[in-house]
Parts: structure tokens; C-alpha cells; sequence
């Protein structure tokens, strides 16, 4: 078949490269100029599916409140807030209630360790190297941290998820550049997560791909979208003033992120998606002699300020915040301040500030926290959207699974509560 993909972020290139594999004529429209160049461009890195989540949990409102009070809060409220934004917040309140916690958690974990799965097998056939490293480590500051941190840890072991509790003694021998100066009372352990460069491992799949035959136009807007027998793109170059072009495919695959909702709303699907704003800081180690001082090993993720620490080769990463509302091109301040204390609070001296690169991109969520995969409702037209901060995390089951529905075939995981349906509700 002649298959579109809108988007080339990494929910973008490894559906295309999964439908590639799978024998299909791929086209890939991307209005940048290369892949993961916005939300797939400078996150976390971190691959750990017993902390995919949704951010729609028991709780979480009061959390939201009693964060909006504090200098280093996880959660921020930026104005001026989006179109839809408070039907939006209405809708993630709905849905914070114990049930819809579990079920969508569970689906969303299934997905992740099946996603897990696939990278590992992508990683290993096609001999990518993407910055890669083992483990993952969650420091808990105080005994109220871990006092706070037992559900969760909880629901790690009802998933299966291999975790161990650890003191600070041990979490320092595994991370030997953490800061002695600051408190640490425990740590939990996952020796099977990892961390990995999602941007430059979509930029090794976009090769694949394109070995594989698929074309990758980039710096074209798609502009309108057509369904039914013959699925349609019309798409204009960025660089020209030419008029729209039309193109016509056998199906059309939607992974464009906060673009999508302005693409389907003409065809009569209003998806309640909404852009969560995250930051990230990221510097060179320093060195001394040529010898890199003491960051991470692989990742740390700061449980009371929900600040992720990674290195990424001879890098280091700083990731955190969810801020709802606001404009991707105004940064703000006391974000990214926390960004610094939190690395100065752990790896201090370690990265060259000098250098640094500080980011912030605009993640897709919907309000119940799963993405949606697989059928729109409309003729032609497929949704692999909404993946929220685990773009990463979920991104290659998310491909693999939506290529065999396309195909026709049985995916490869139970998808119940991941297709349109559940939010027509």
C-alpha cells in the first residue's frame, strides 16, 4: 500500500520505518527540516515502563494546588491558557479516580514493556548505538519521600516490574558522582530501564527507513486532510509560494502531535489533546586530563522535584516540569532554575555551563493519560497520538502495533482502551 505519515518525531519515524519493513510505499511530511526537531528533540531519555503513568491519579488535584505555591514546583499553570485547555483540565479531573487510574496505568505499562521490548529488538538487528546506558535510579530525599513513594512501589510489584529498595550507601556505590552533601535516605532501583538519545536514535531510523525505500519530505505543511476510498494530503513547501500540492495514498497515518487537532477537526474528530510544556537543560561533562568529572552513570530521577538526571554520552540532561498552558517561545525562568539547582543539588561542578542548551517542547496528553492508537472513524485515516511525556517510552510498540492493525493483523499486545472509543465517552 501507499501509506502517508504526517509527523517525524520519533512517534513519526518508527511508524514509518515499521510500516517500511513491513513492505509498504511510505511518505513522510514533516514541516521541520529533519526529524525529532520539536517534542522528540531534548527529553528525559529515560526508558523505564513501571514509571509510565498517567498524570490523571487519586490525588493528583490537591498535588497540583499545593504545587502552585512553591518556587521548585513540578507542576506550573501558564497563561494565557489554550483553546479547550479548561475542558480539558475538566475532563483529566473526571478521570482521576481510582478505577480509571488502574485500568489506564495498566494499559499504559503493557504498552510501555512491549515498546521496551521492541527498541531492544530494533537496537540489536539494525546494531544502533544511541547513546545508550542501564538502569535507572529514583533518590528519595527523606523518610516522608519513601513514605509517599510506597504506593508506588507497590504497584511496581503487582506489574512485575524488577525494583529494589536501596539504601544510600548502596545507591552511592551505583552512582558514585551523586552529591555527599545531600541528604539521602533511600533509593529504588530498576536494573532493567535505561536511558537513551530518542532524537539520535530517530535520526539512525530515519536511515533505516529510507534503506527500506521510504521518502521523508521534509519542510512541507500538510495543510488538509481527506478521507474515504481515496485518502488524500495536501501539503505546501515552506520554503516556496507555491500553491498546495495534493497527493493521494491508501492510508493515512496522523503522528502529529499538537498538529493533528487542526487536521481532523475538519473531518468531524475533535480530539481533547492538549500540549503539557516540559524543559530540559543539557551541557558537556567537564573534564580534567581528558577524564570526564563525575555525573551519571545512566539516570537518576529526583522524586520530590520529579527532576530527571541523564547522561547521554559525554552529556549531561536535565528534564522536568509539566506546565499547562503558556507559549513554547517563552521560557519560563523559574523552571529552568530548578533544572540547575537540581543538578547542582546532585552532580555538582560536573557540566560545562557555559554551554549549555536549555529546551522546551510542547508534549501531546490527552486527558485520561494513554494514547490512541490504531482507526480515527474515518475512512483512510489512522491515529498513533497523544503519547504524552512517554513518547519515547511508548513510541516503538506504539509503531509496531499500529503497522499490524493497518495490516490487518492481530497486534502484537491487548490494545483494549487505547483506540478512539474511549474518548467518544
Amino acid at each position: 500500500m501507499r501509506i502517508a505519515v504526517i509527523g517525524a518525531g520519533i512517534i513519526g519515524v518508527t511508524t514509518a520505518y515499521e510500516l517500511a519493513a513491513d513492505g509498504h510505499a511510505v511518505t513522510v511530511f514533516e514541516r521541520r527540516s529533519s526529524v525529532a526537531e520539536e517534542t522528540s528533540f531534548a527529553n528525559a531519555g529515560v526508558i523505564a515502563p513501571g514509571y509510565v503513568t498517567p498524570w490523571a491519579a487519586p490525588g493528583m488535584p490537591a498535588k497540583v494546588l499545593r504545587h502552585l505555591m512553591s518556587r521548585h514546583a513540578p507542576v506550573r499553570l501558564a497563561r494565557p491558557l489554550a483553546r479547550g485547555q479548561l475542558r480539558w483540565m475538566w475532563r483529566w479531573w473526571r478521570a482521576c479516580t481510582n478505577a480509571s487510574f488502574q485500568a489506564n496505568r495498566e494499559r499504559m505499562h503493557r504498552l510501555a514493556r512491549f515498546s521496551q521490548q521492541r527498541l531492544a529488538t530494533l537496537a540489536h538487528d539494525l546494531h544502533l548505538d544511541y547513546e545508550q546506558s542501564n538502569g535507572y535510579m529514583v533518590l528519595l530525599r527523606t523518610p516522608k519521600d519513601l513514605a509517599l513513594a510506597r504506593g508506588s512501589l507497590k504497584l511496581l510489584a503487582e506489574l512485575g516490574v524488577s525494583f529494589h529498595l536501596i539504601d544510600a550507601t548502596k545507591a552511592r556505590t551505583l552512582e558514585p558522582g551523586l552529591n555527599p552533601q545531600t541528604p539521602l535516605h533511600a533509593a529504588v532501583h530498576l536494573p532493567a530501564d535505561q536511558v537513551g538519545n530518542c532524537r539520535q536514535f530517530a535520526h539512525l531510523l530515519r536511515a533505516e527507513a529510507q534503506r527500506l525505500g521510504a521518502d521523508f519530505r521534509f519542510q512541507r505543511e500538510v495543510v488538509a486532510l481527506r478521507g474515504g476510498s481515496a485518502p488524500t494530503v495536501q501539503h505546501r513547501a515552506l520554503d516556496g509560494d507555491r500553491a498546495p500540492s495534493e497527493d493521494r495514498f491508501d492510508a493515512i497515518v496522523v503522528c502529529a502531535a499538537m498538529g493533528a487537532p487542526a487536521l481532523l477537526r475538519p473531518l468531524g474528530l475533535k480530539l481533547p489533546l492538549v500540549a503539557v510544556h516540559g524543559y530540559s537543560i543539557t551541557a558537556p561533562l567537564r573534564s580534567i586530563d581528558g577524564h570526564p568529572l563525575p555525573g551519571p552513570r545512566s539516570a537518576v530521577m529526583d522524586e520530590h522535584f520529579k527532576v530527571a538526571i541523564s547522561r547521554l554520552g559525554q552529556r549531561v540532561r536535565v528534564a522536568g516540569s509539566a506546565e499547562l498552558g503558556g507559549r513554547l517561545d517563552q521560557h519560563s525562568t523559574a523552571a529552568v532554575q530548578t533544572l540547575y539547582k537540581l543538578l547542582d543539588d546532585w552532580f555538582p561542578g560536573c557540566a560545562q555551563l557555559s554551554q549549555v542548551q536549555a529546551w522546551k517542547g510542547a508534549r501531546p496528553m490527552l486527558p485520561d493519560g494513554p494514547p490512541v492508537l490504531g482507526r480515527s472513524g474515518i475512512d483512510g485515516v489512522w491515529l498513533n497520538l497523544g503519547h504524552g511525556s512517554s513518547g519515547w517510552a511508548l513510541s516503538c510498540g506504539s509503531a509496531r502495533a499500529l503497522a499490524d492493525l493497518l495490516n490487518g493483523r492481530a497486534a502484537p499486545i491487548d490494545l483494549d482502551g487505547l483506540g478512539i472509543e474511549r474518548l467518544k465517552h
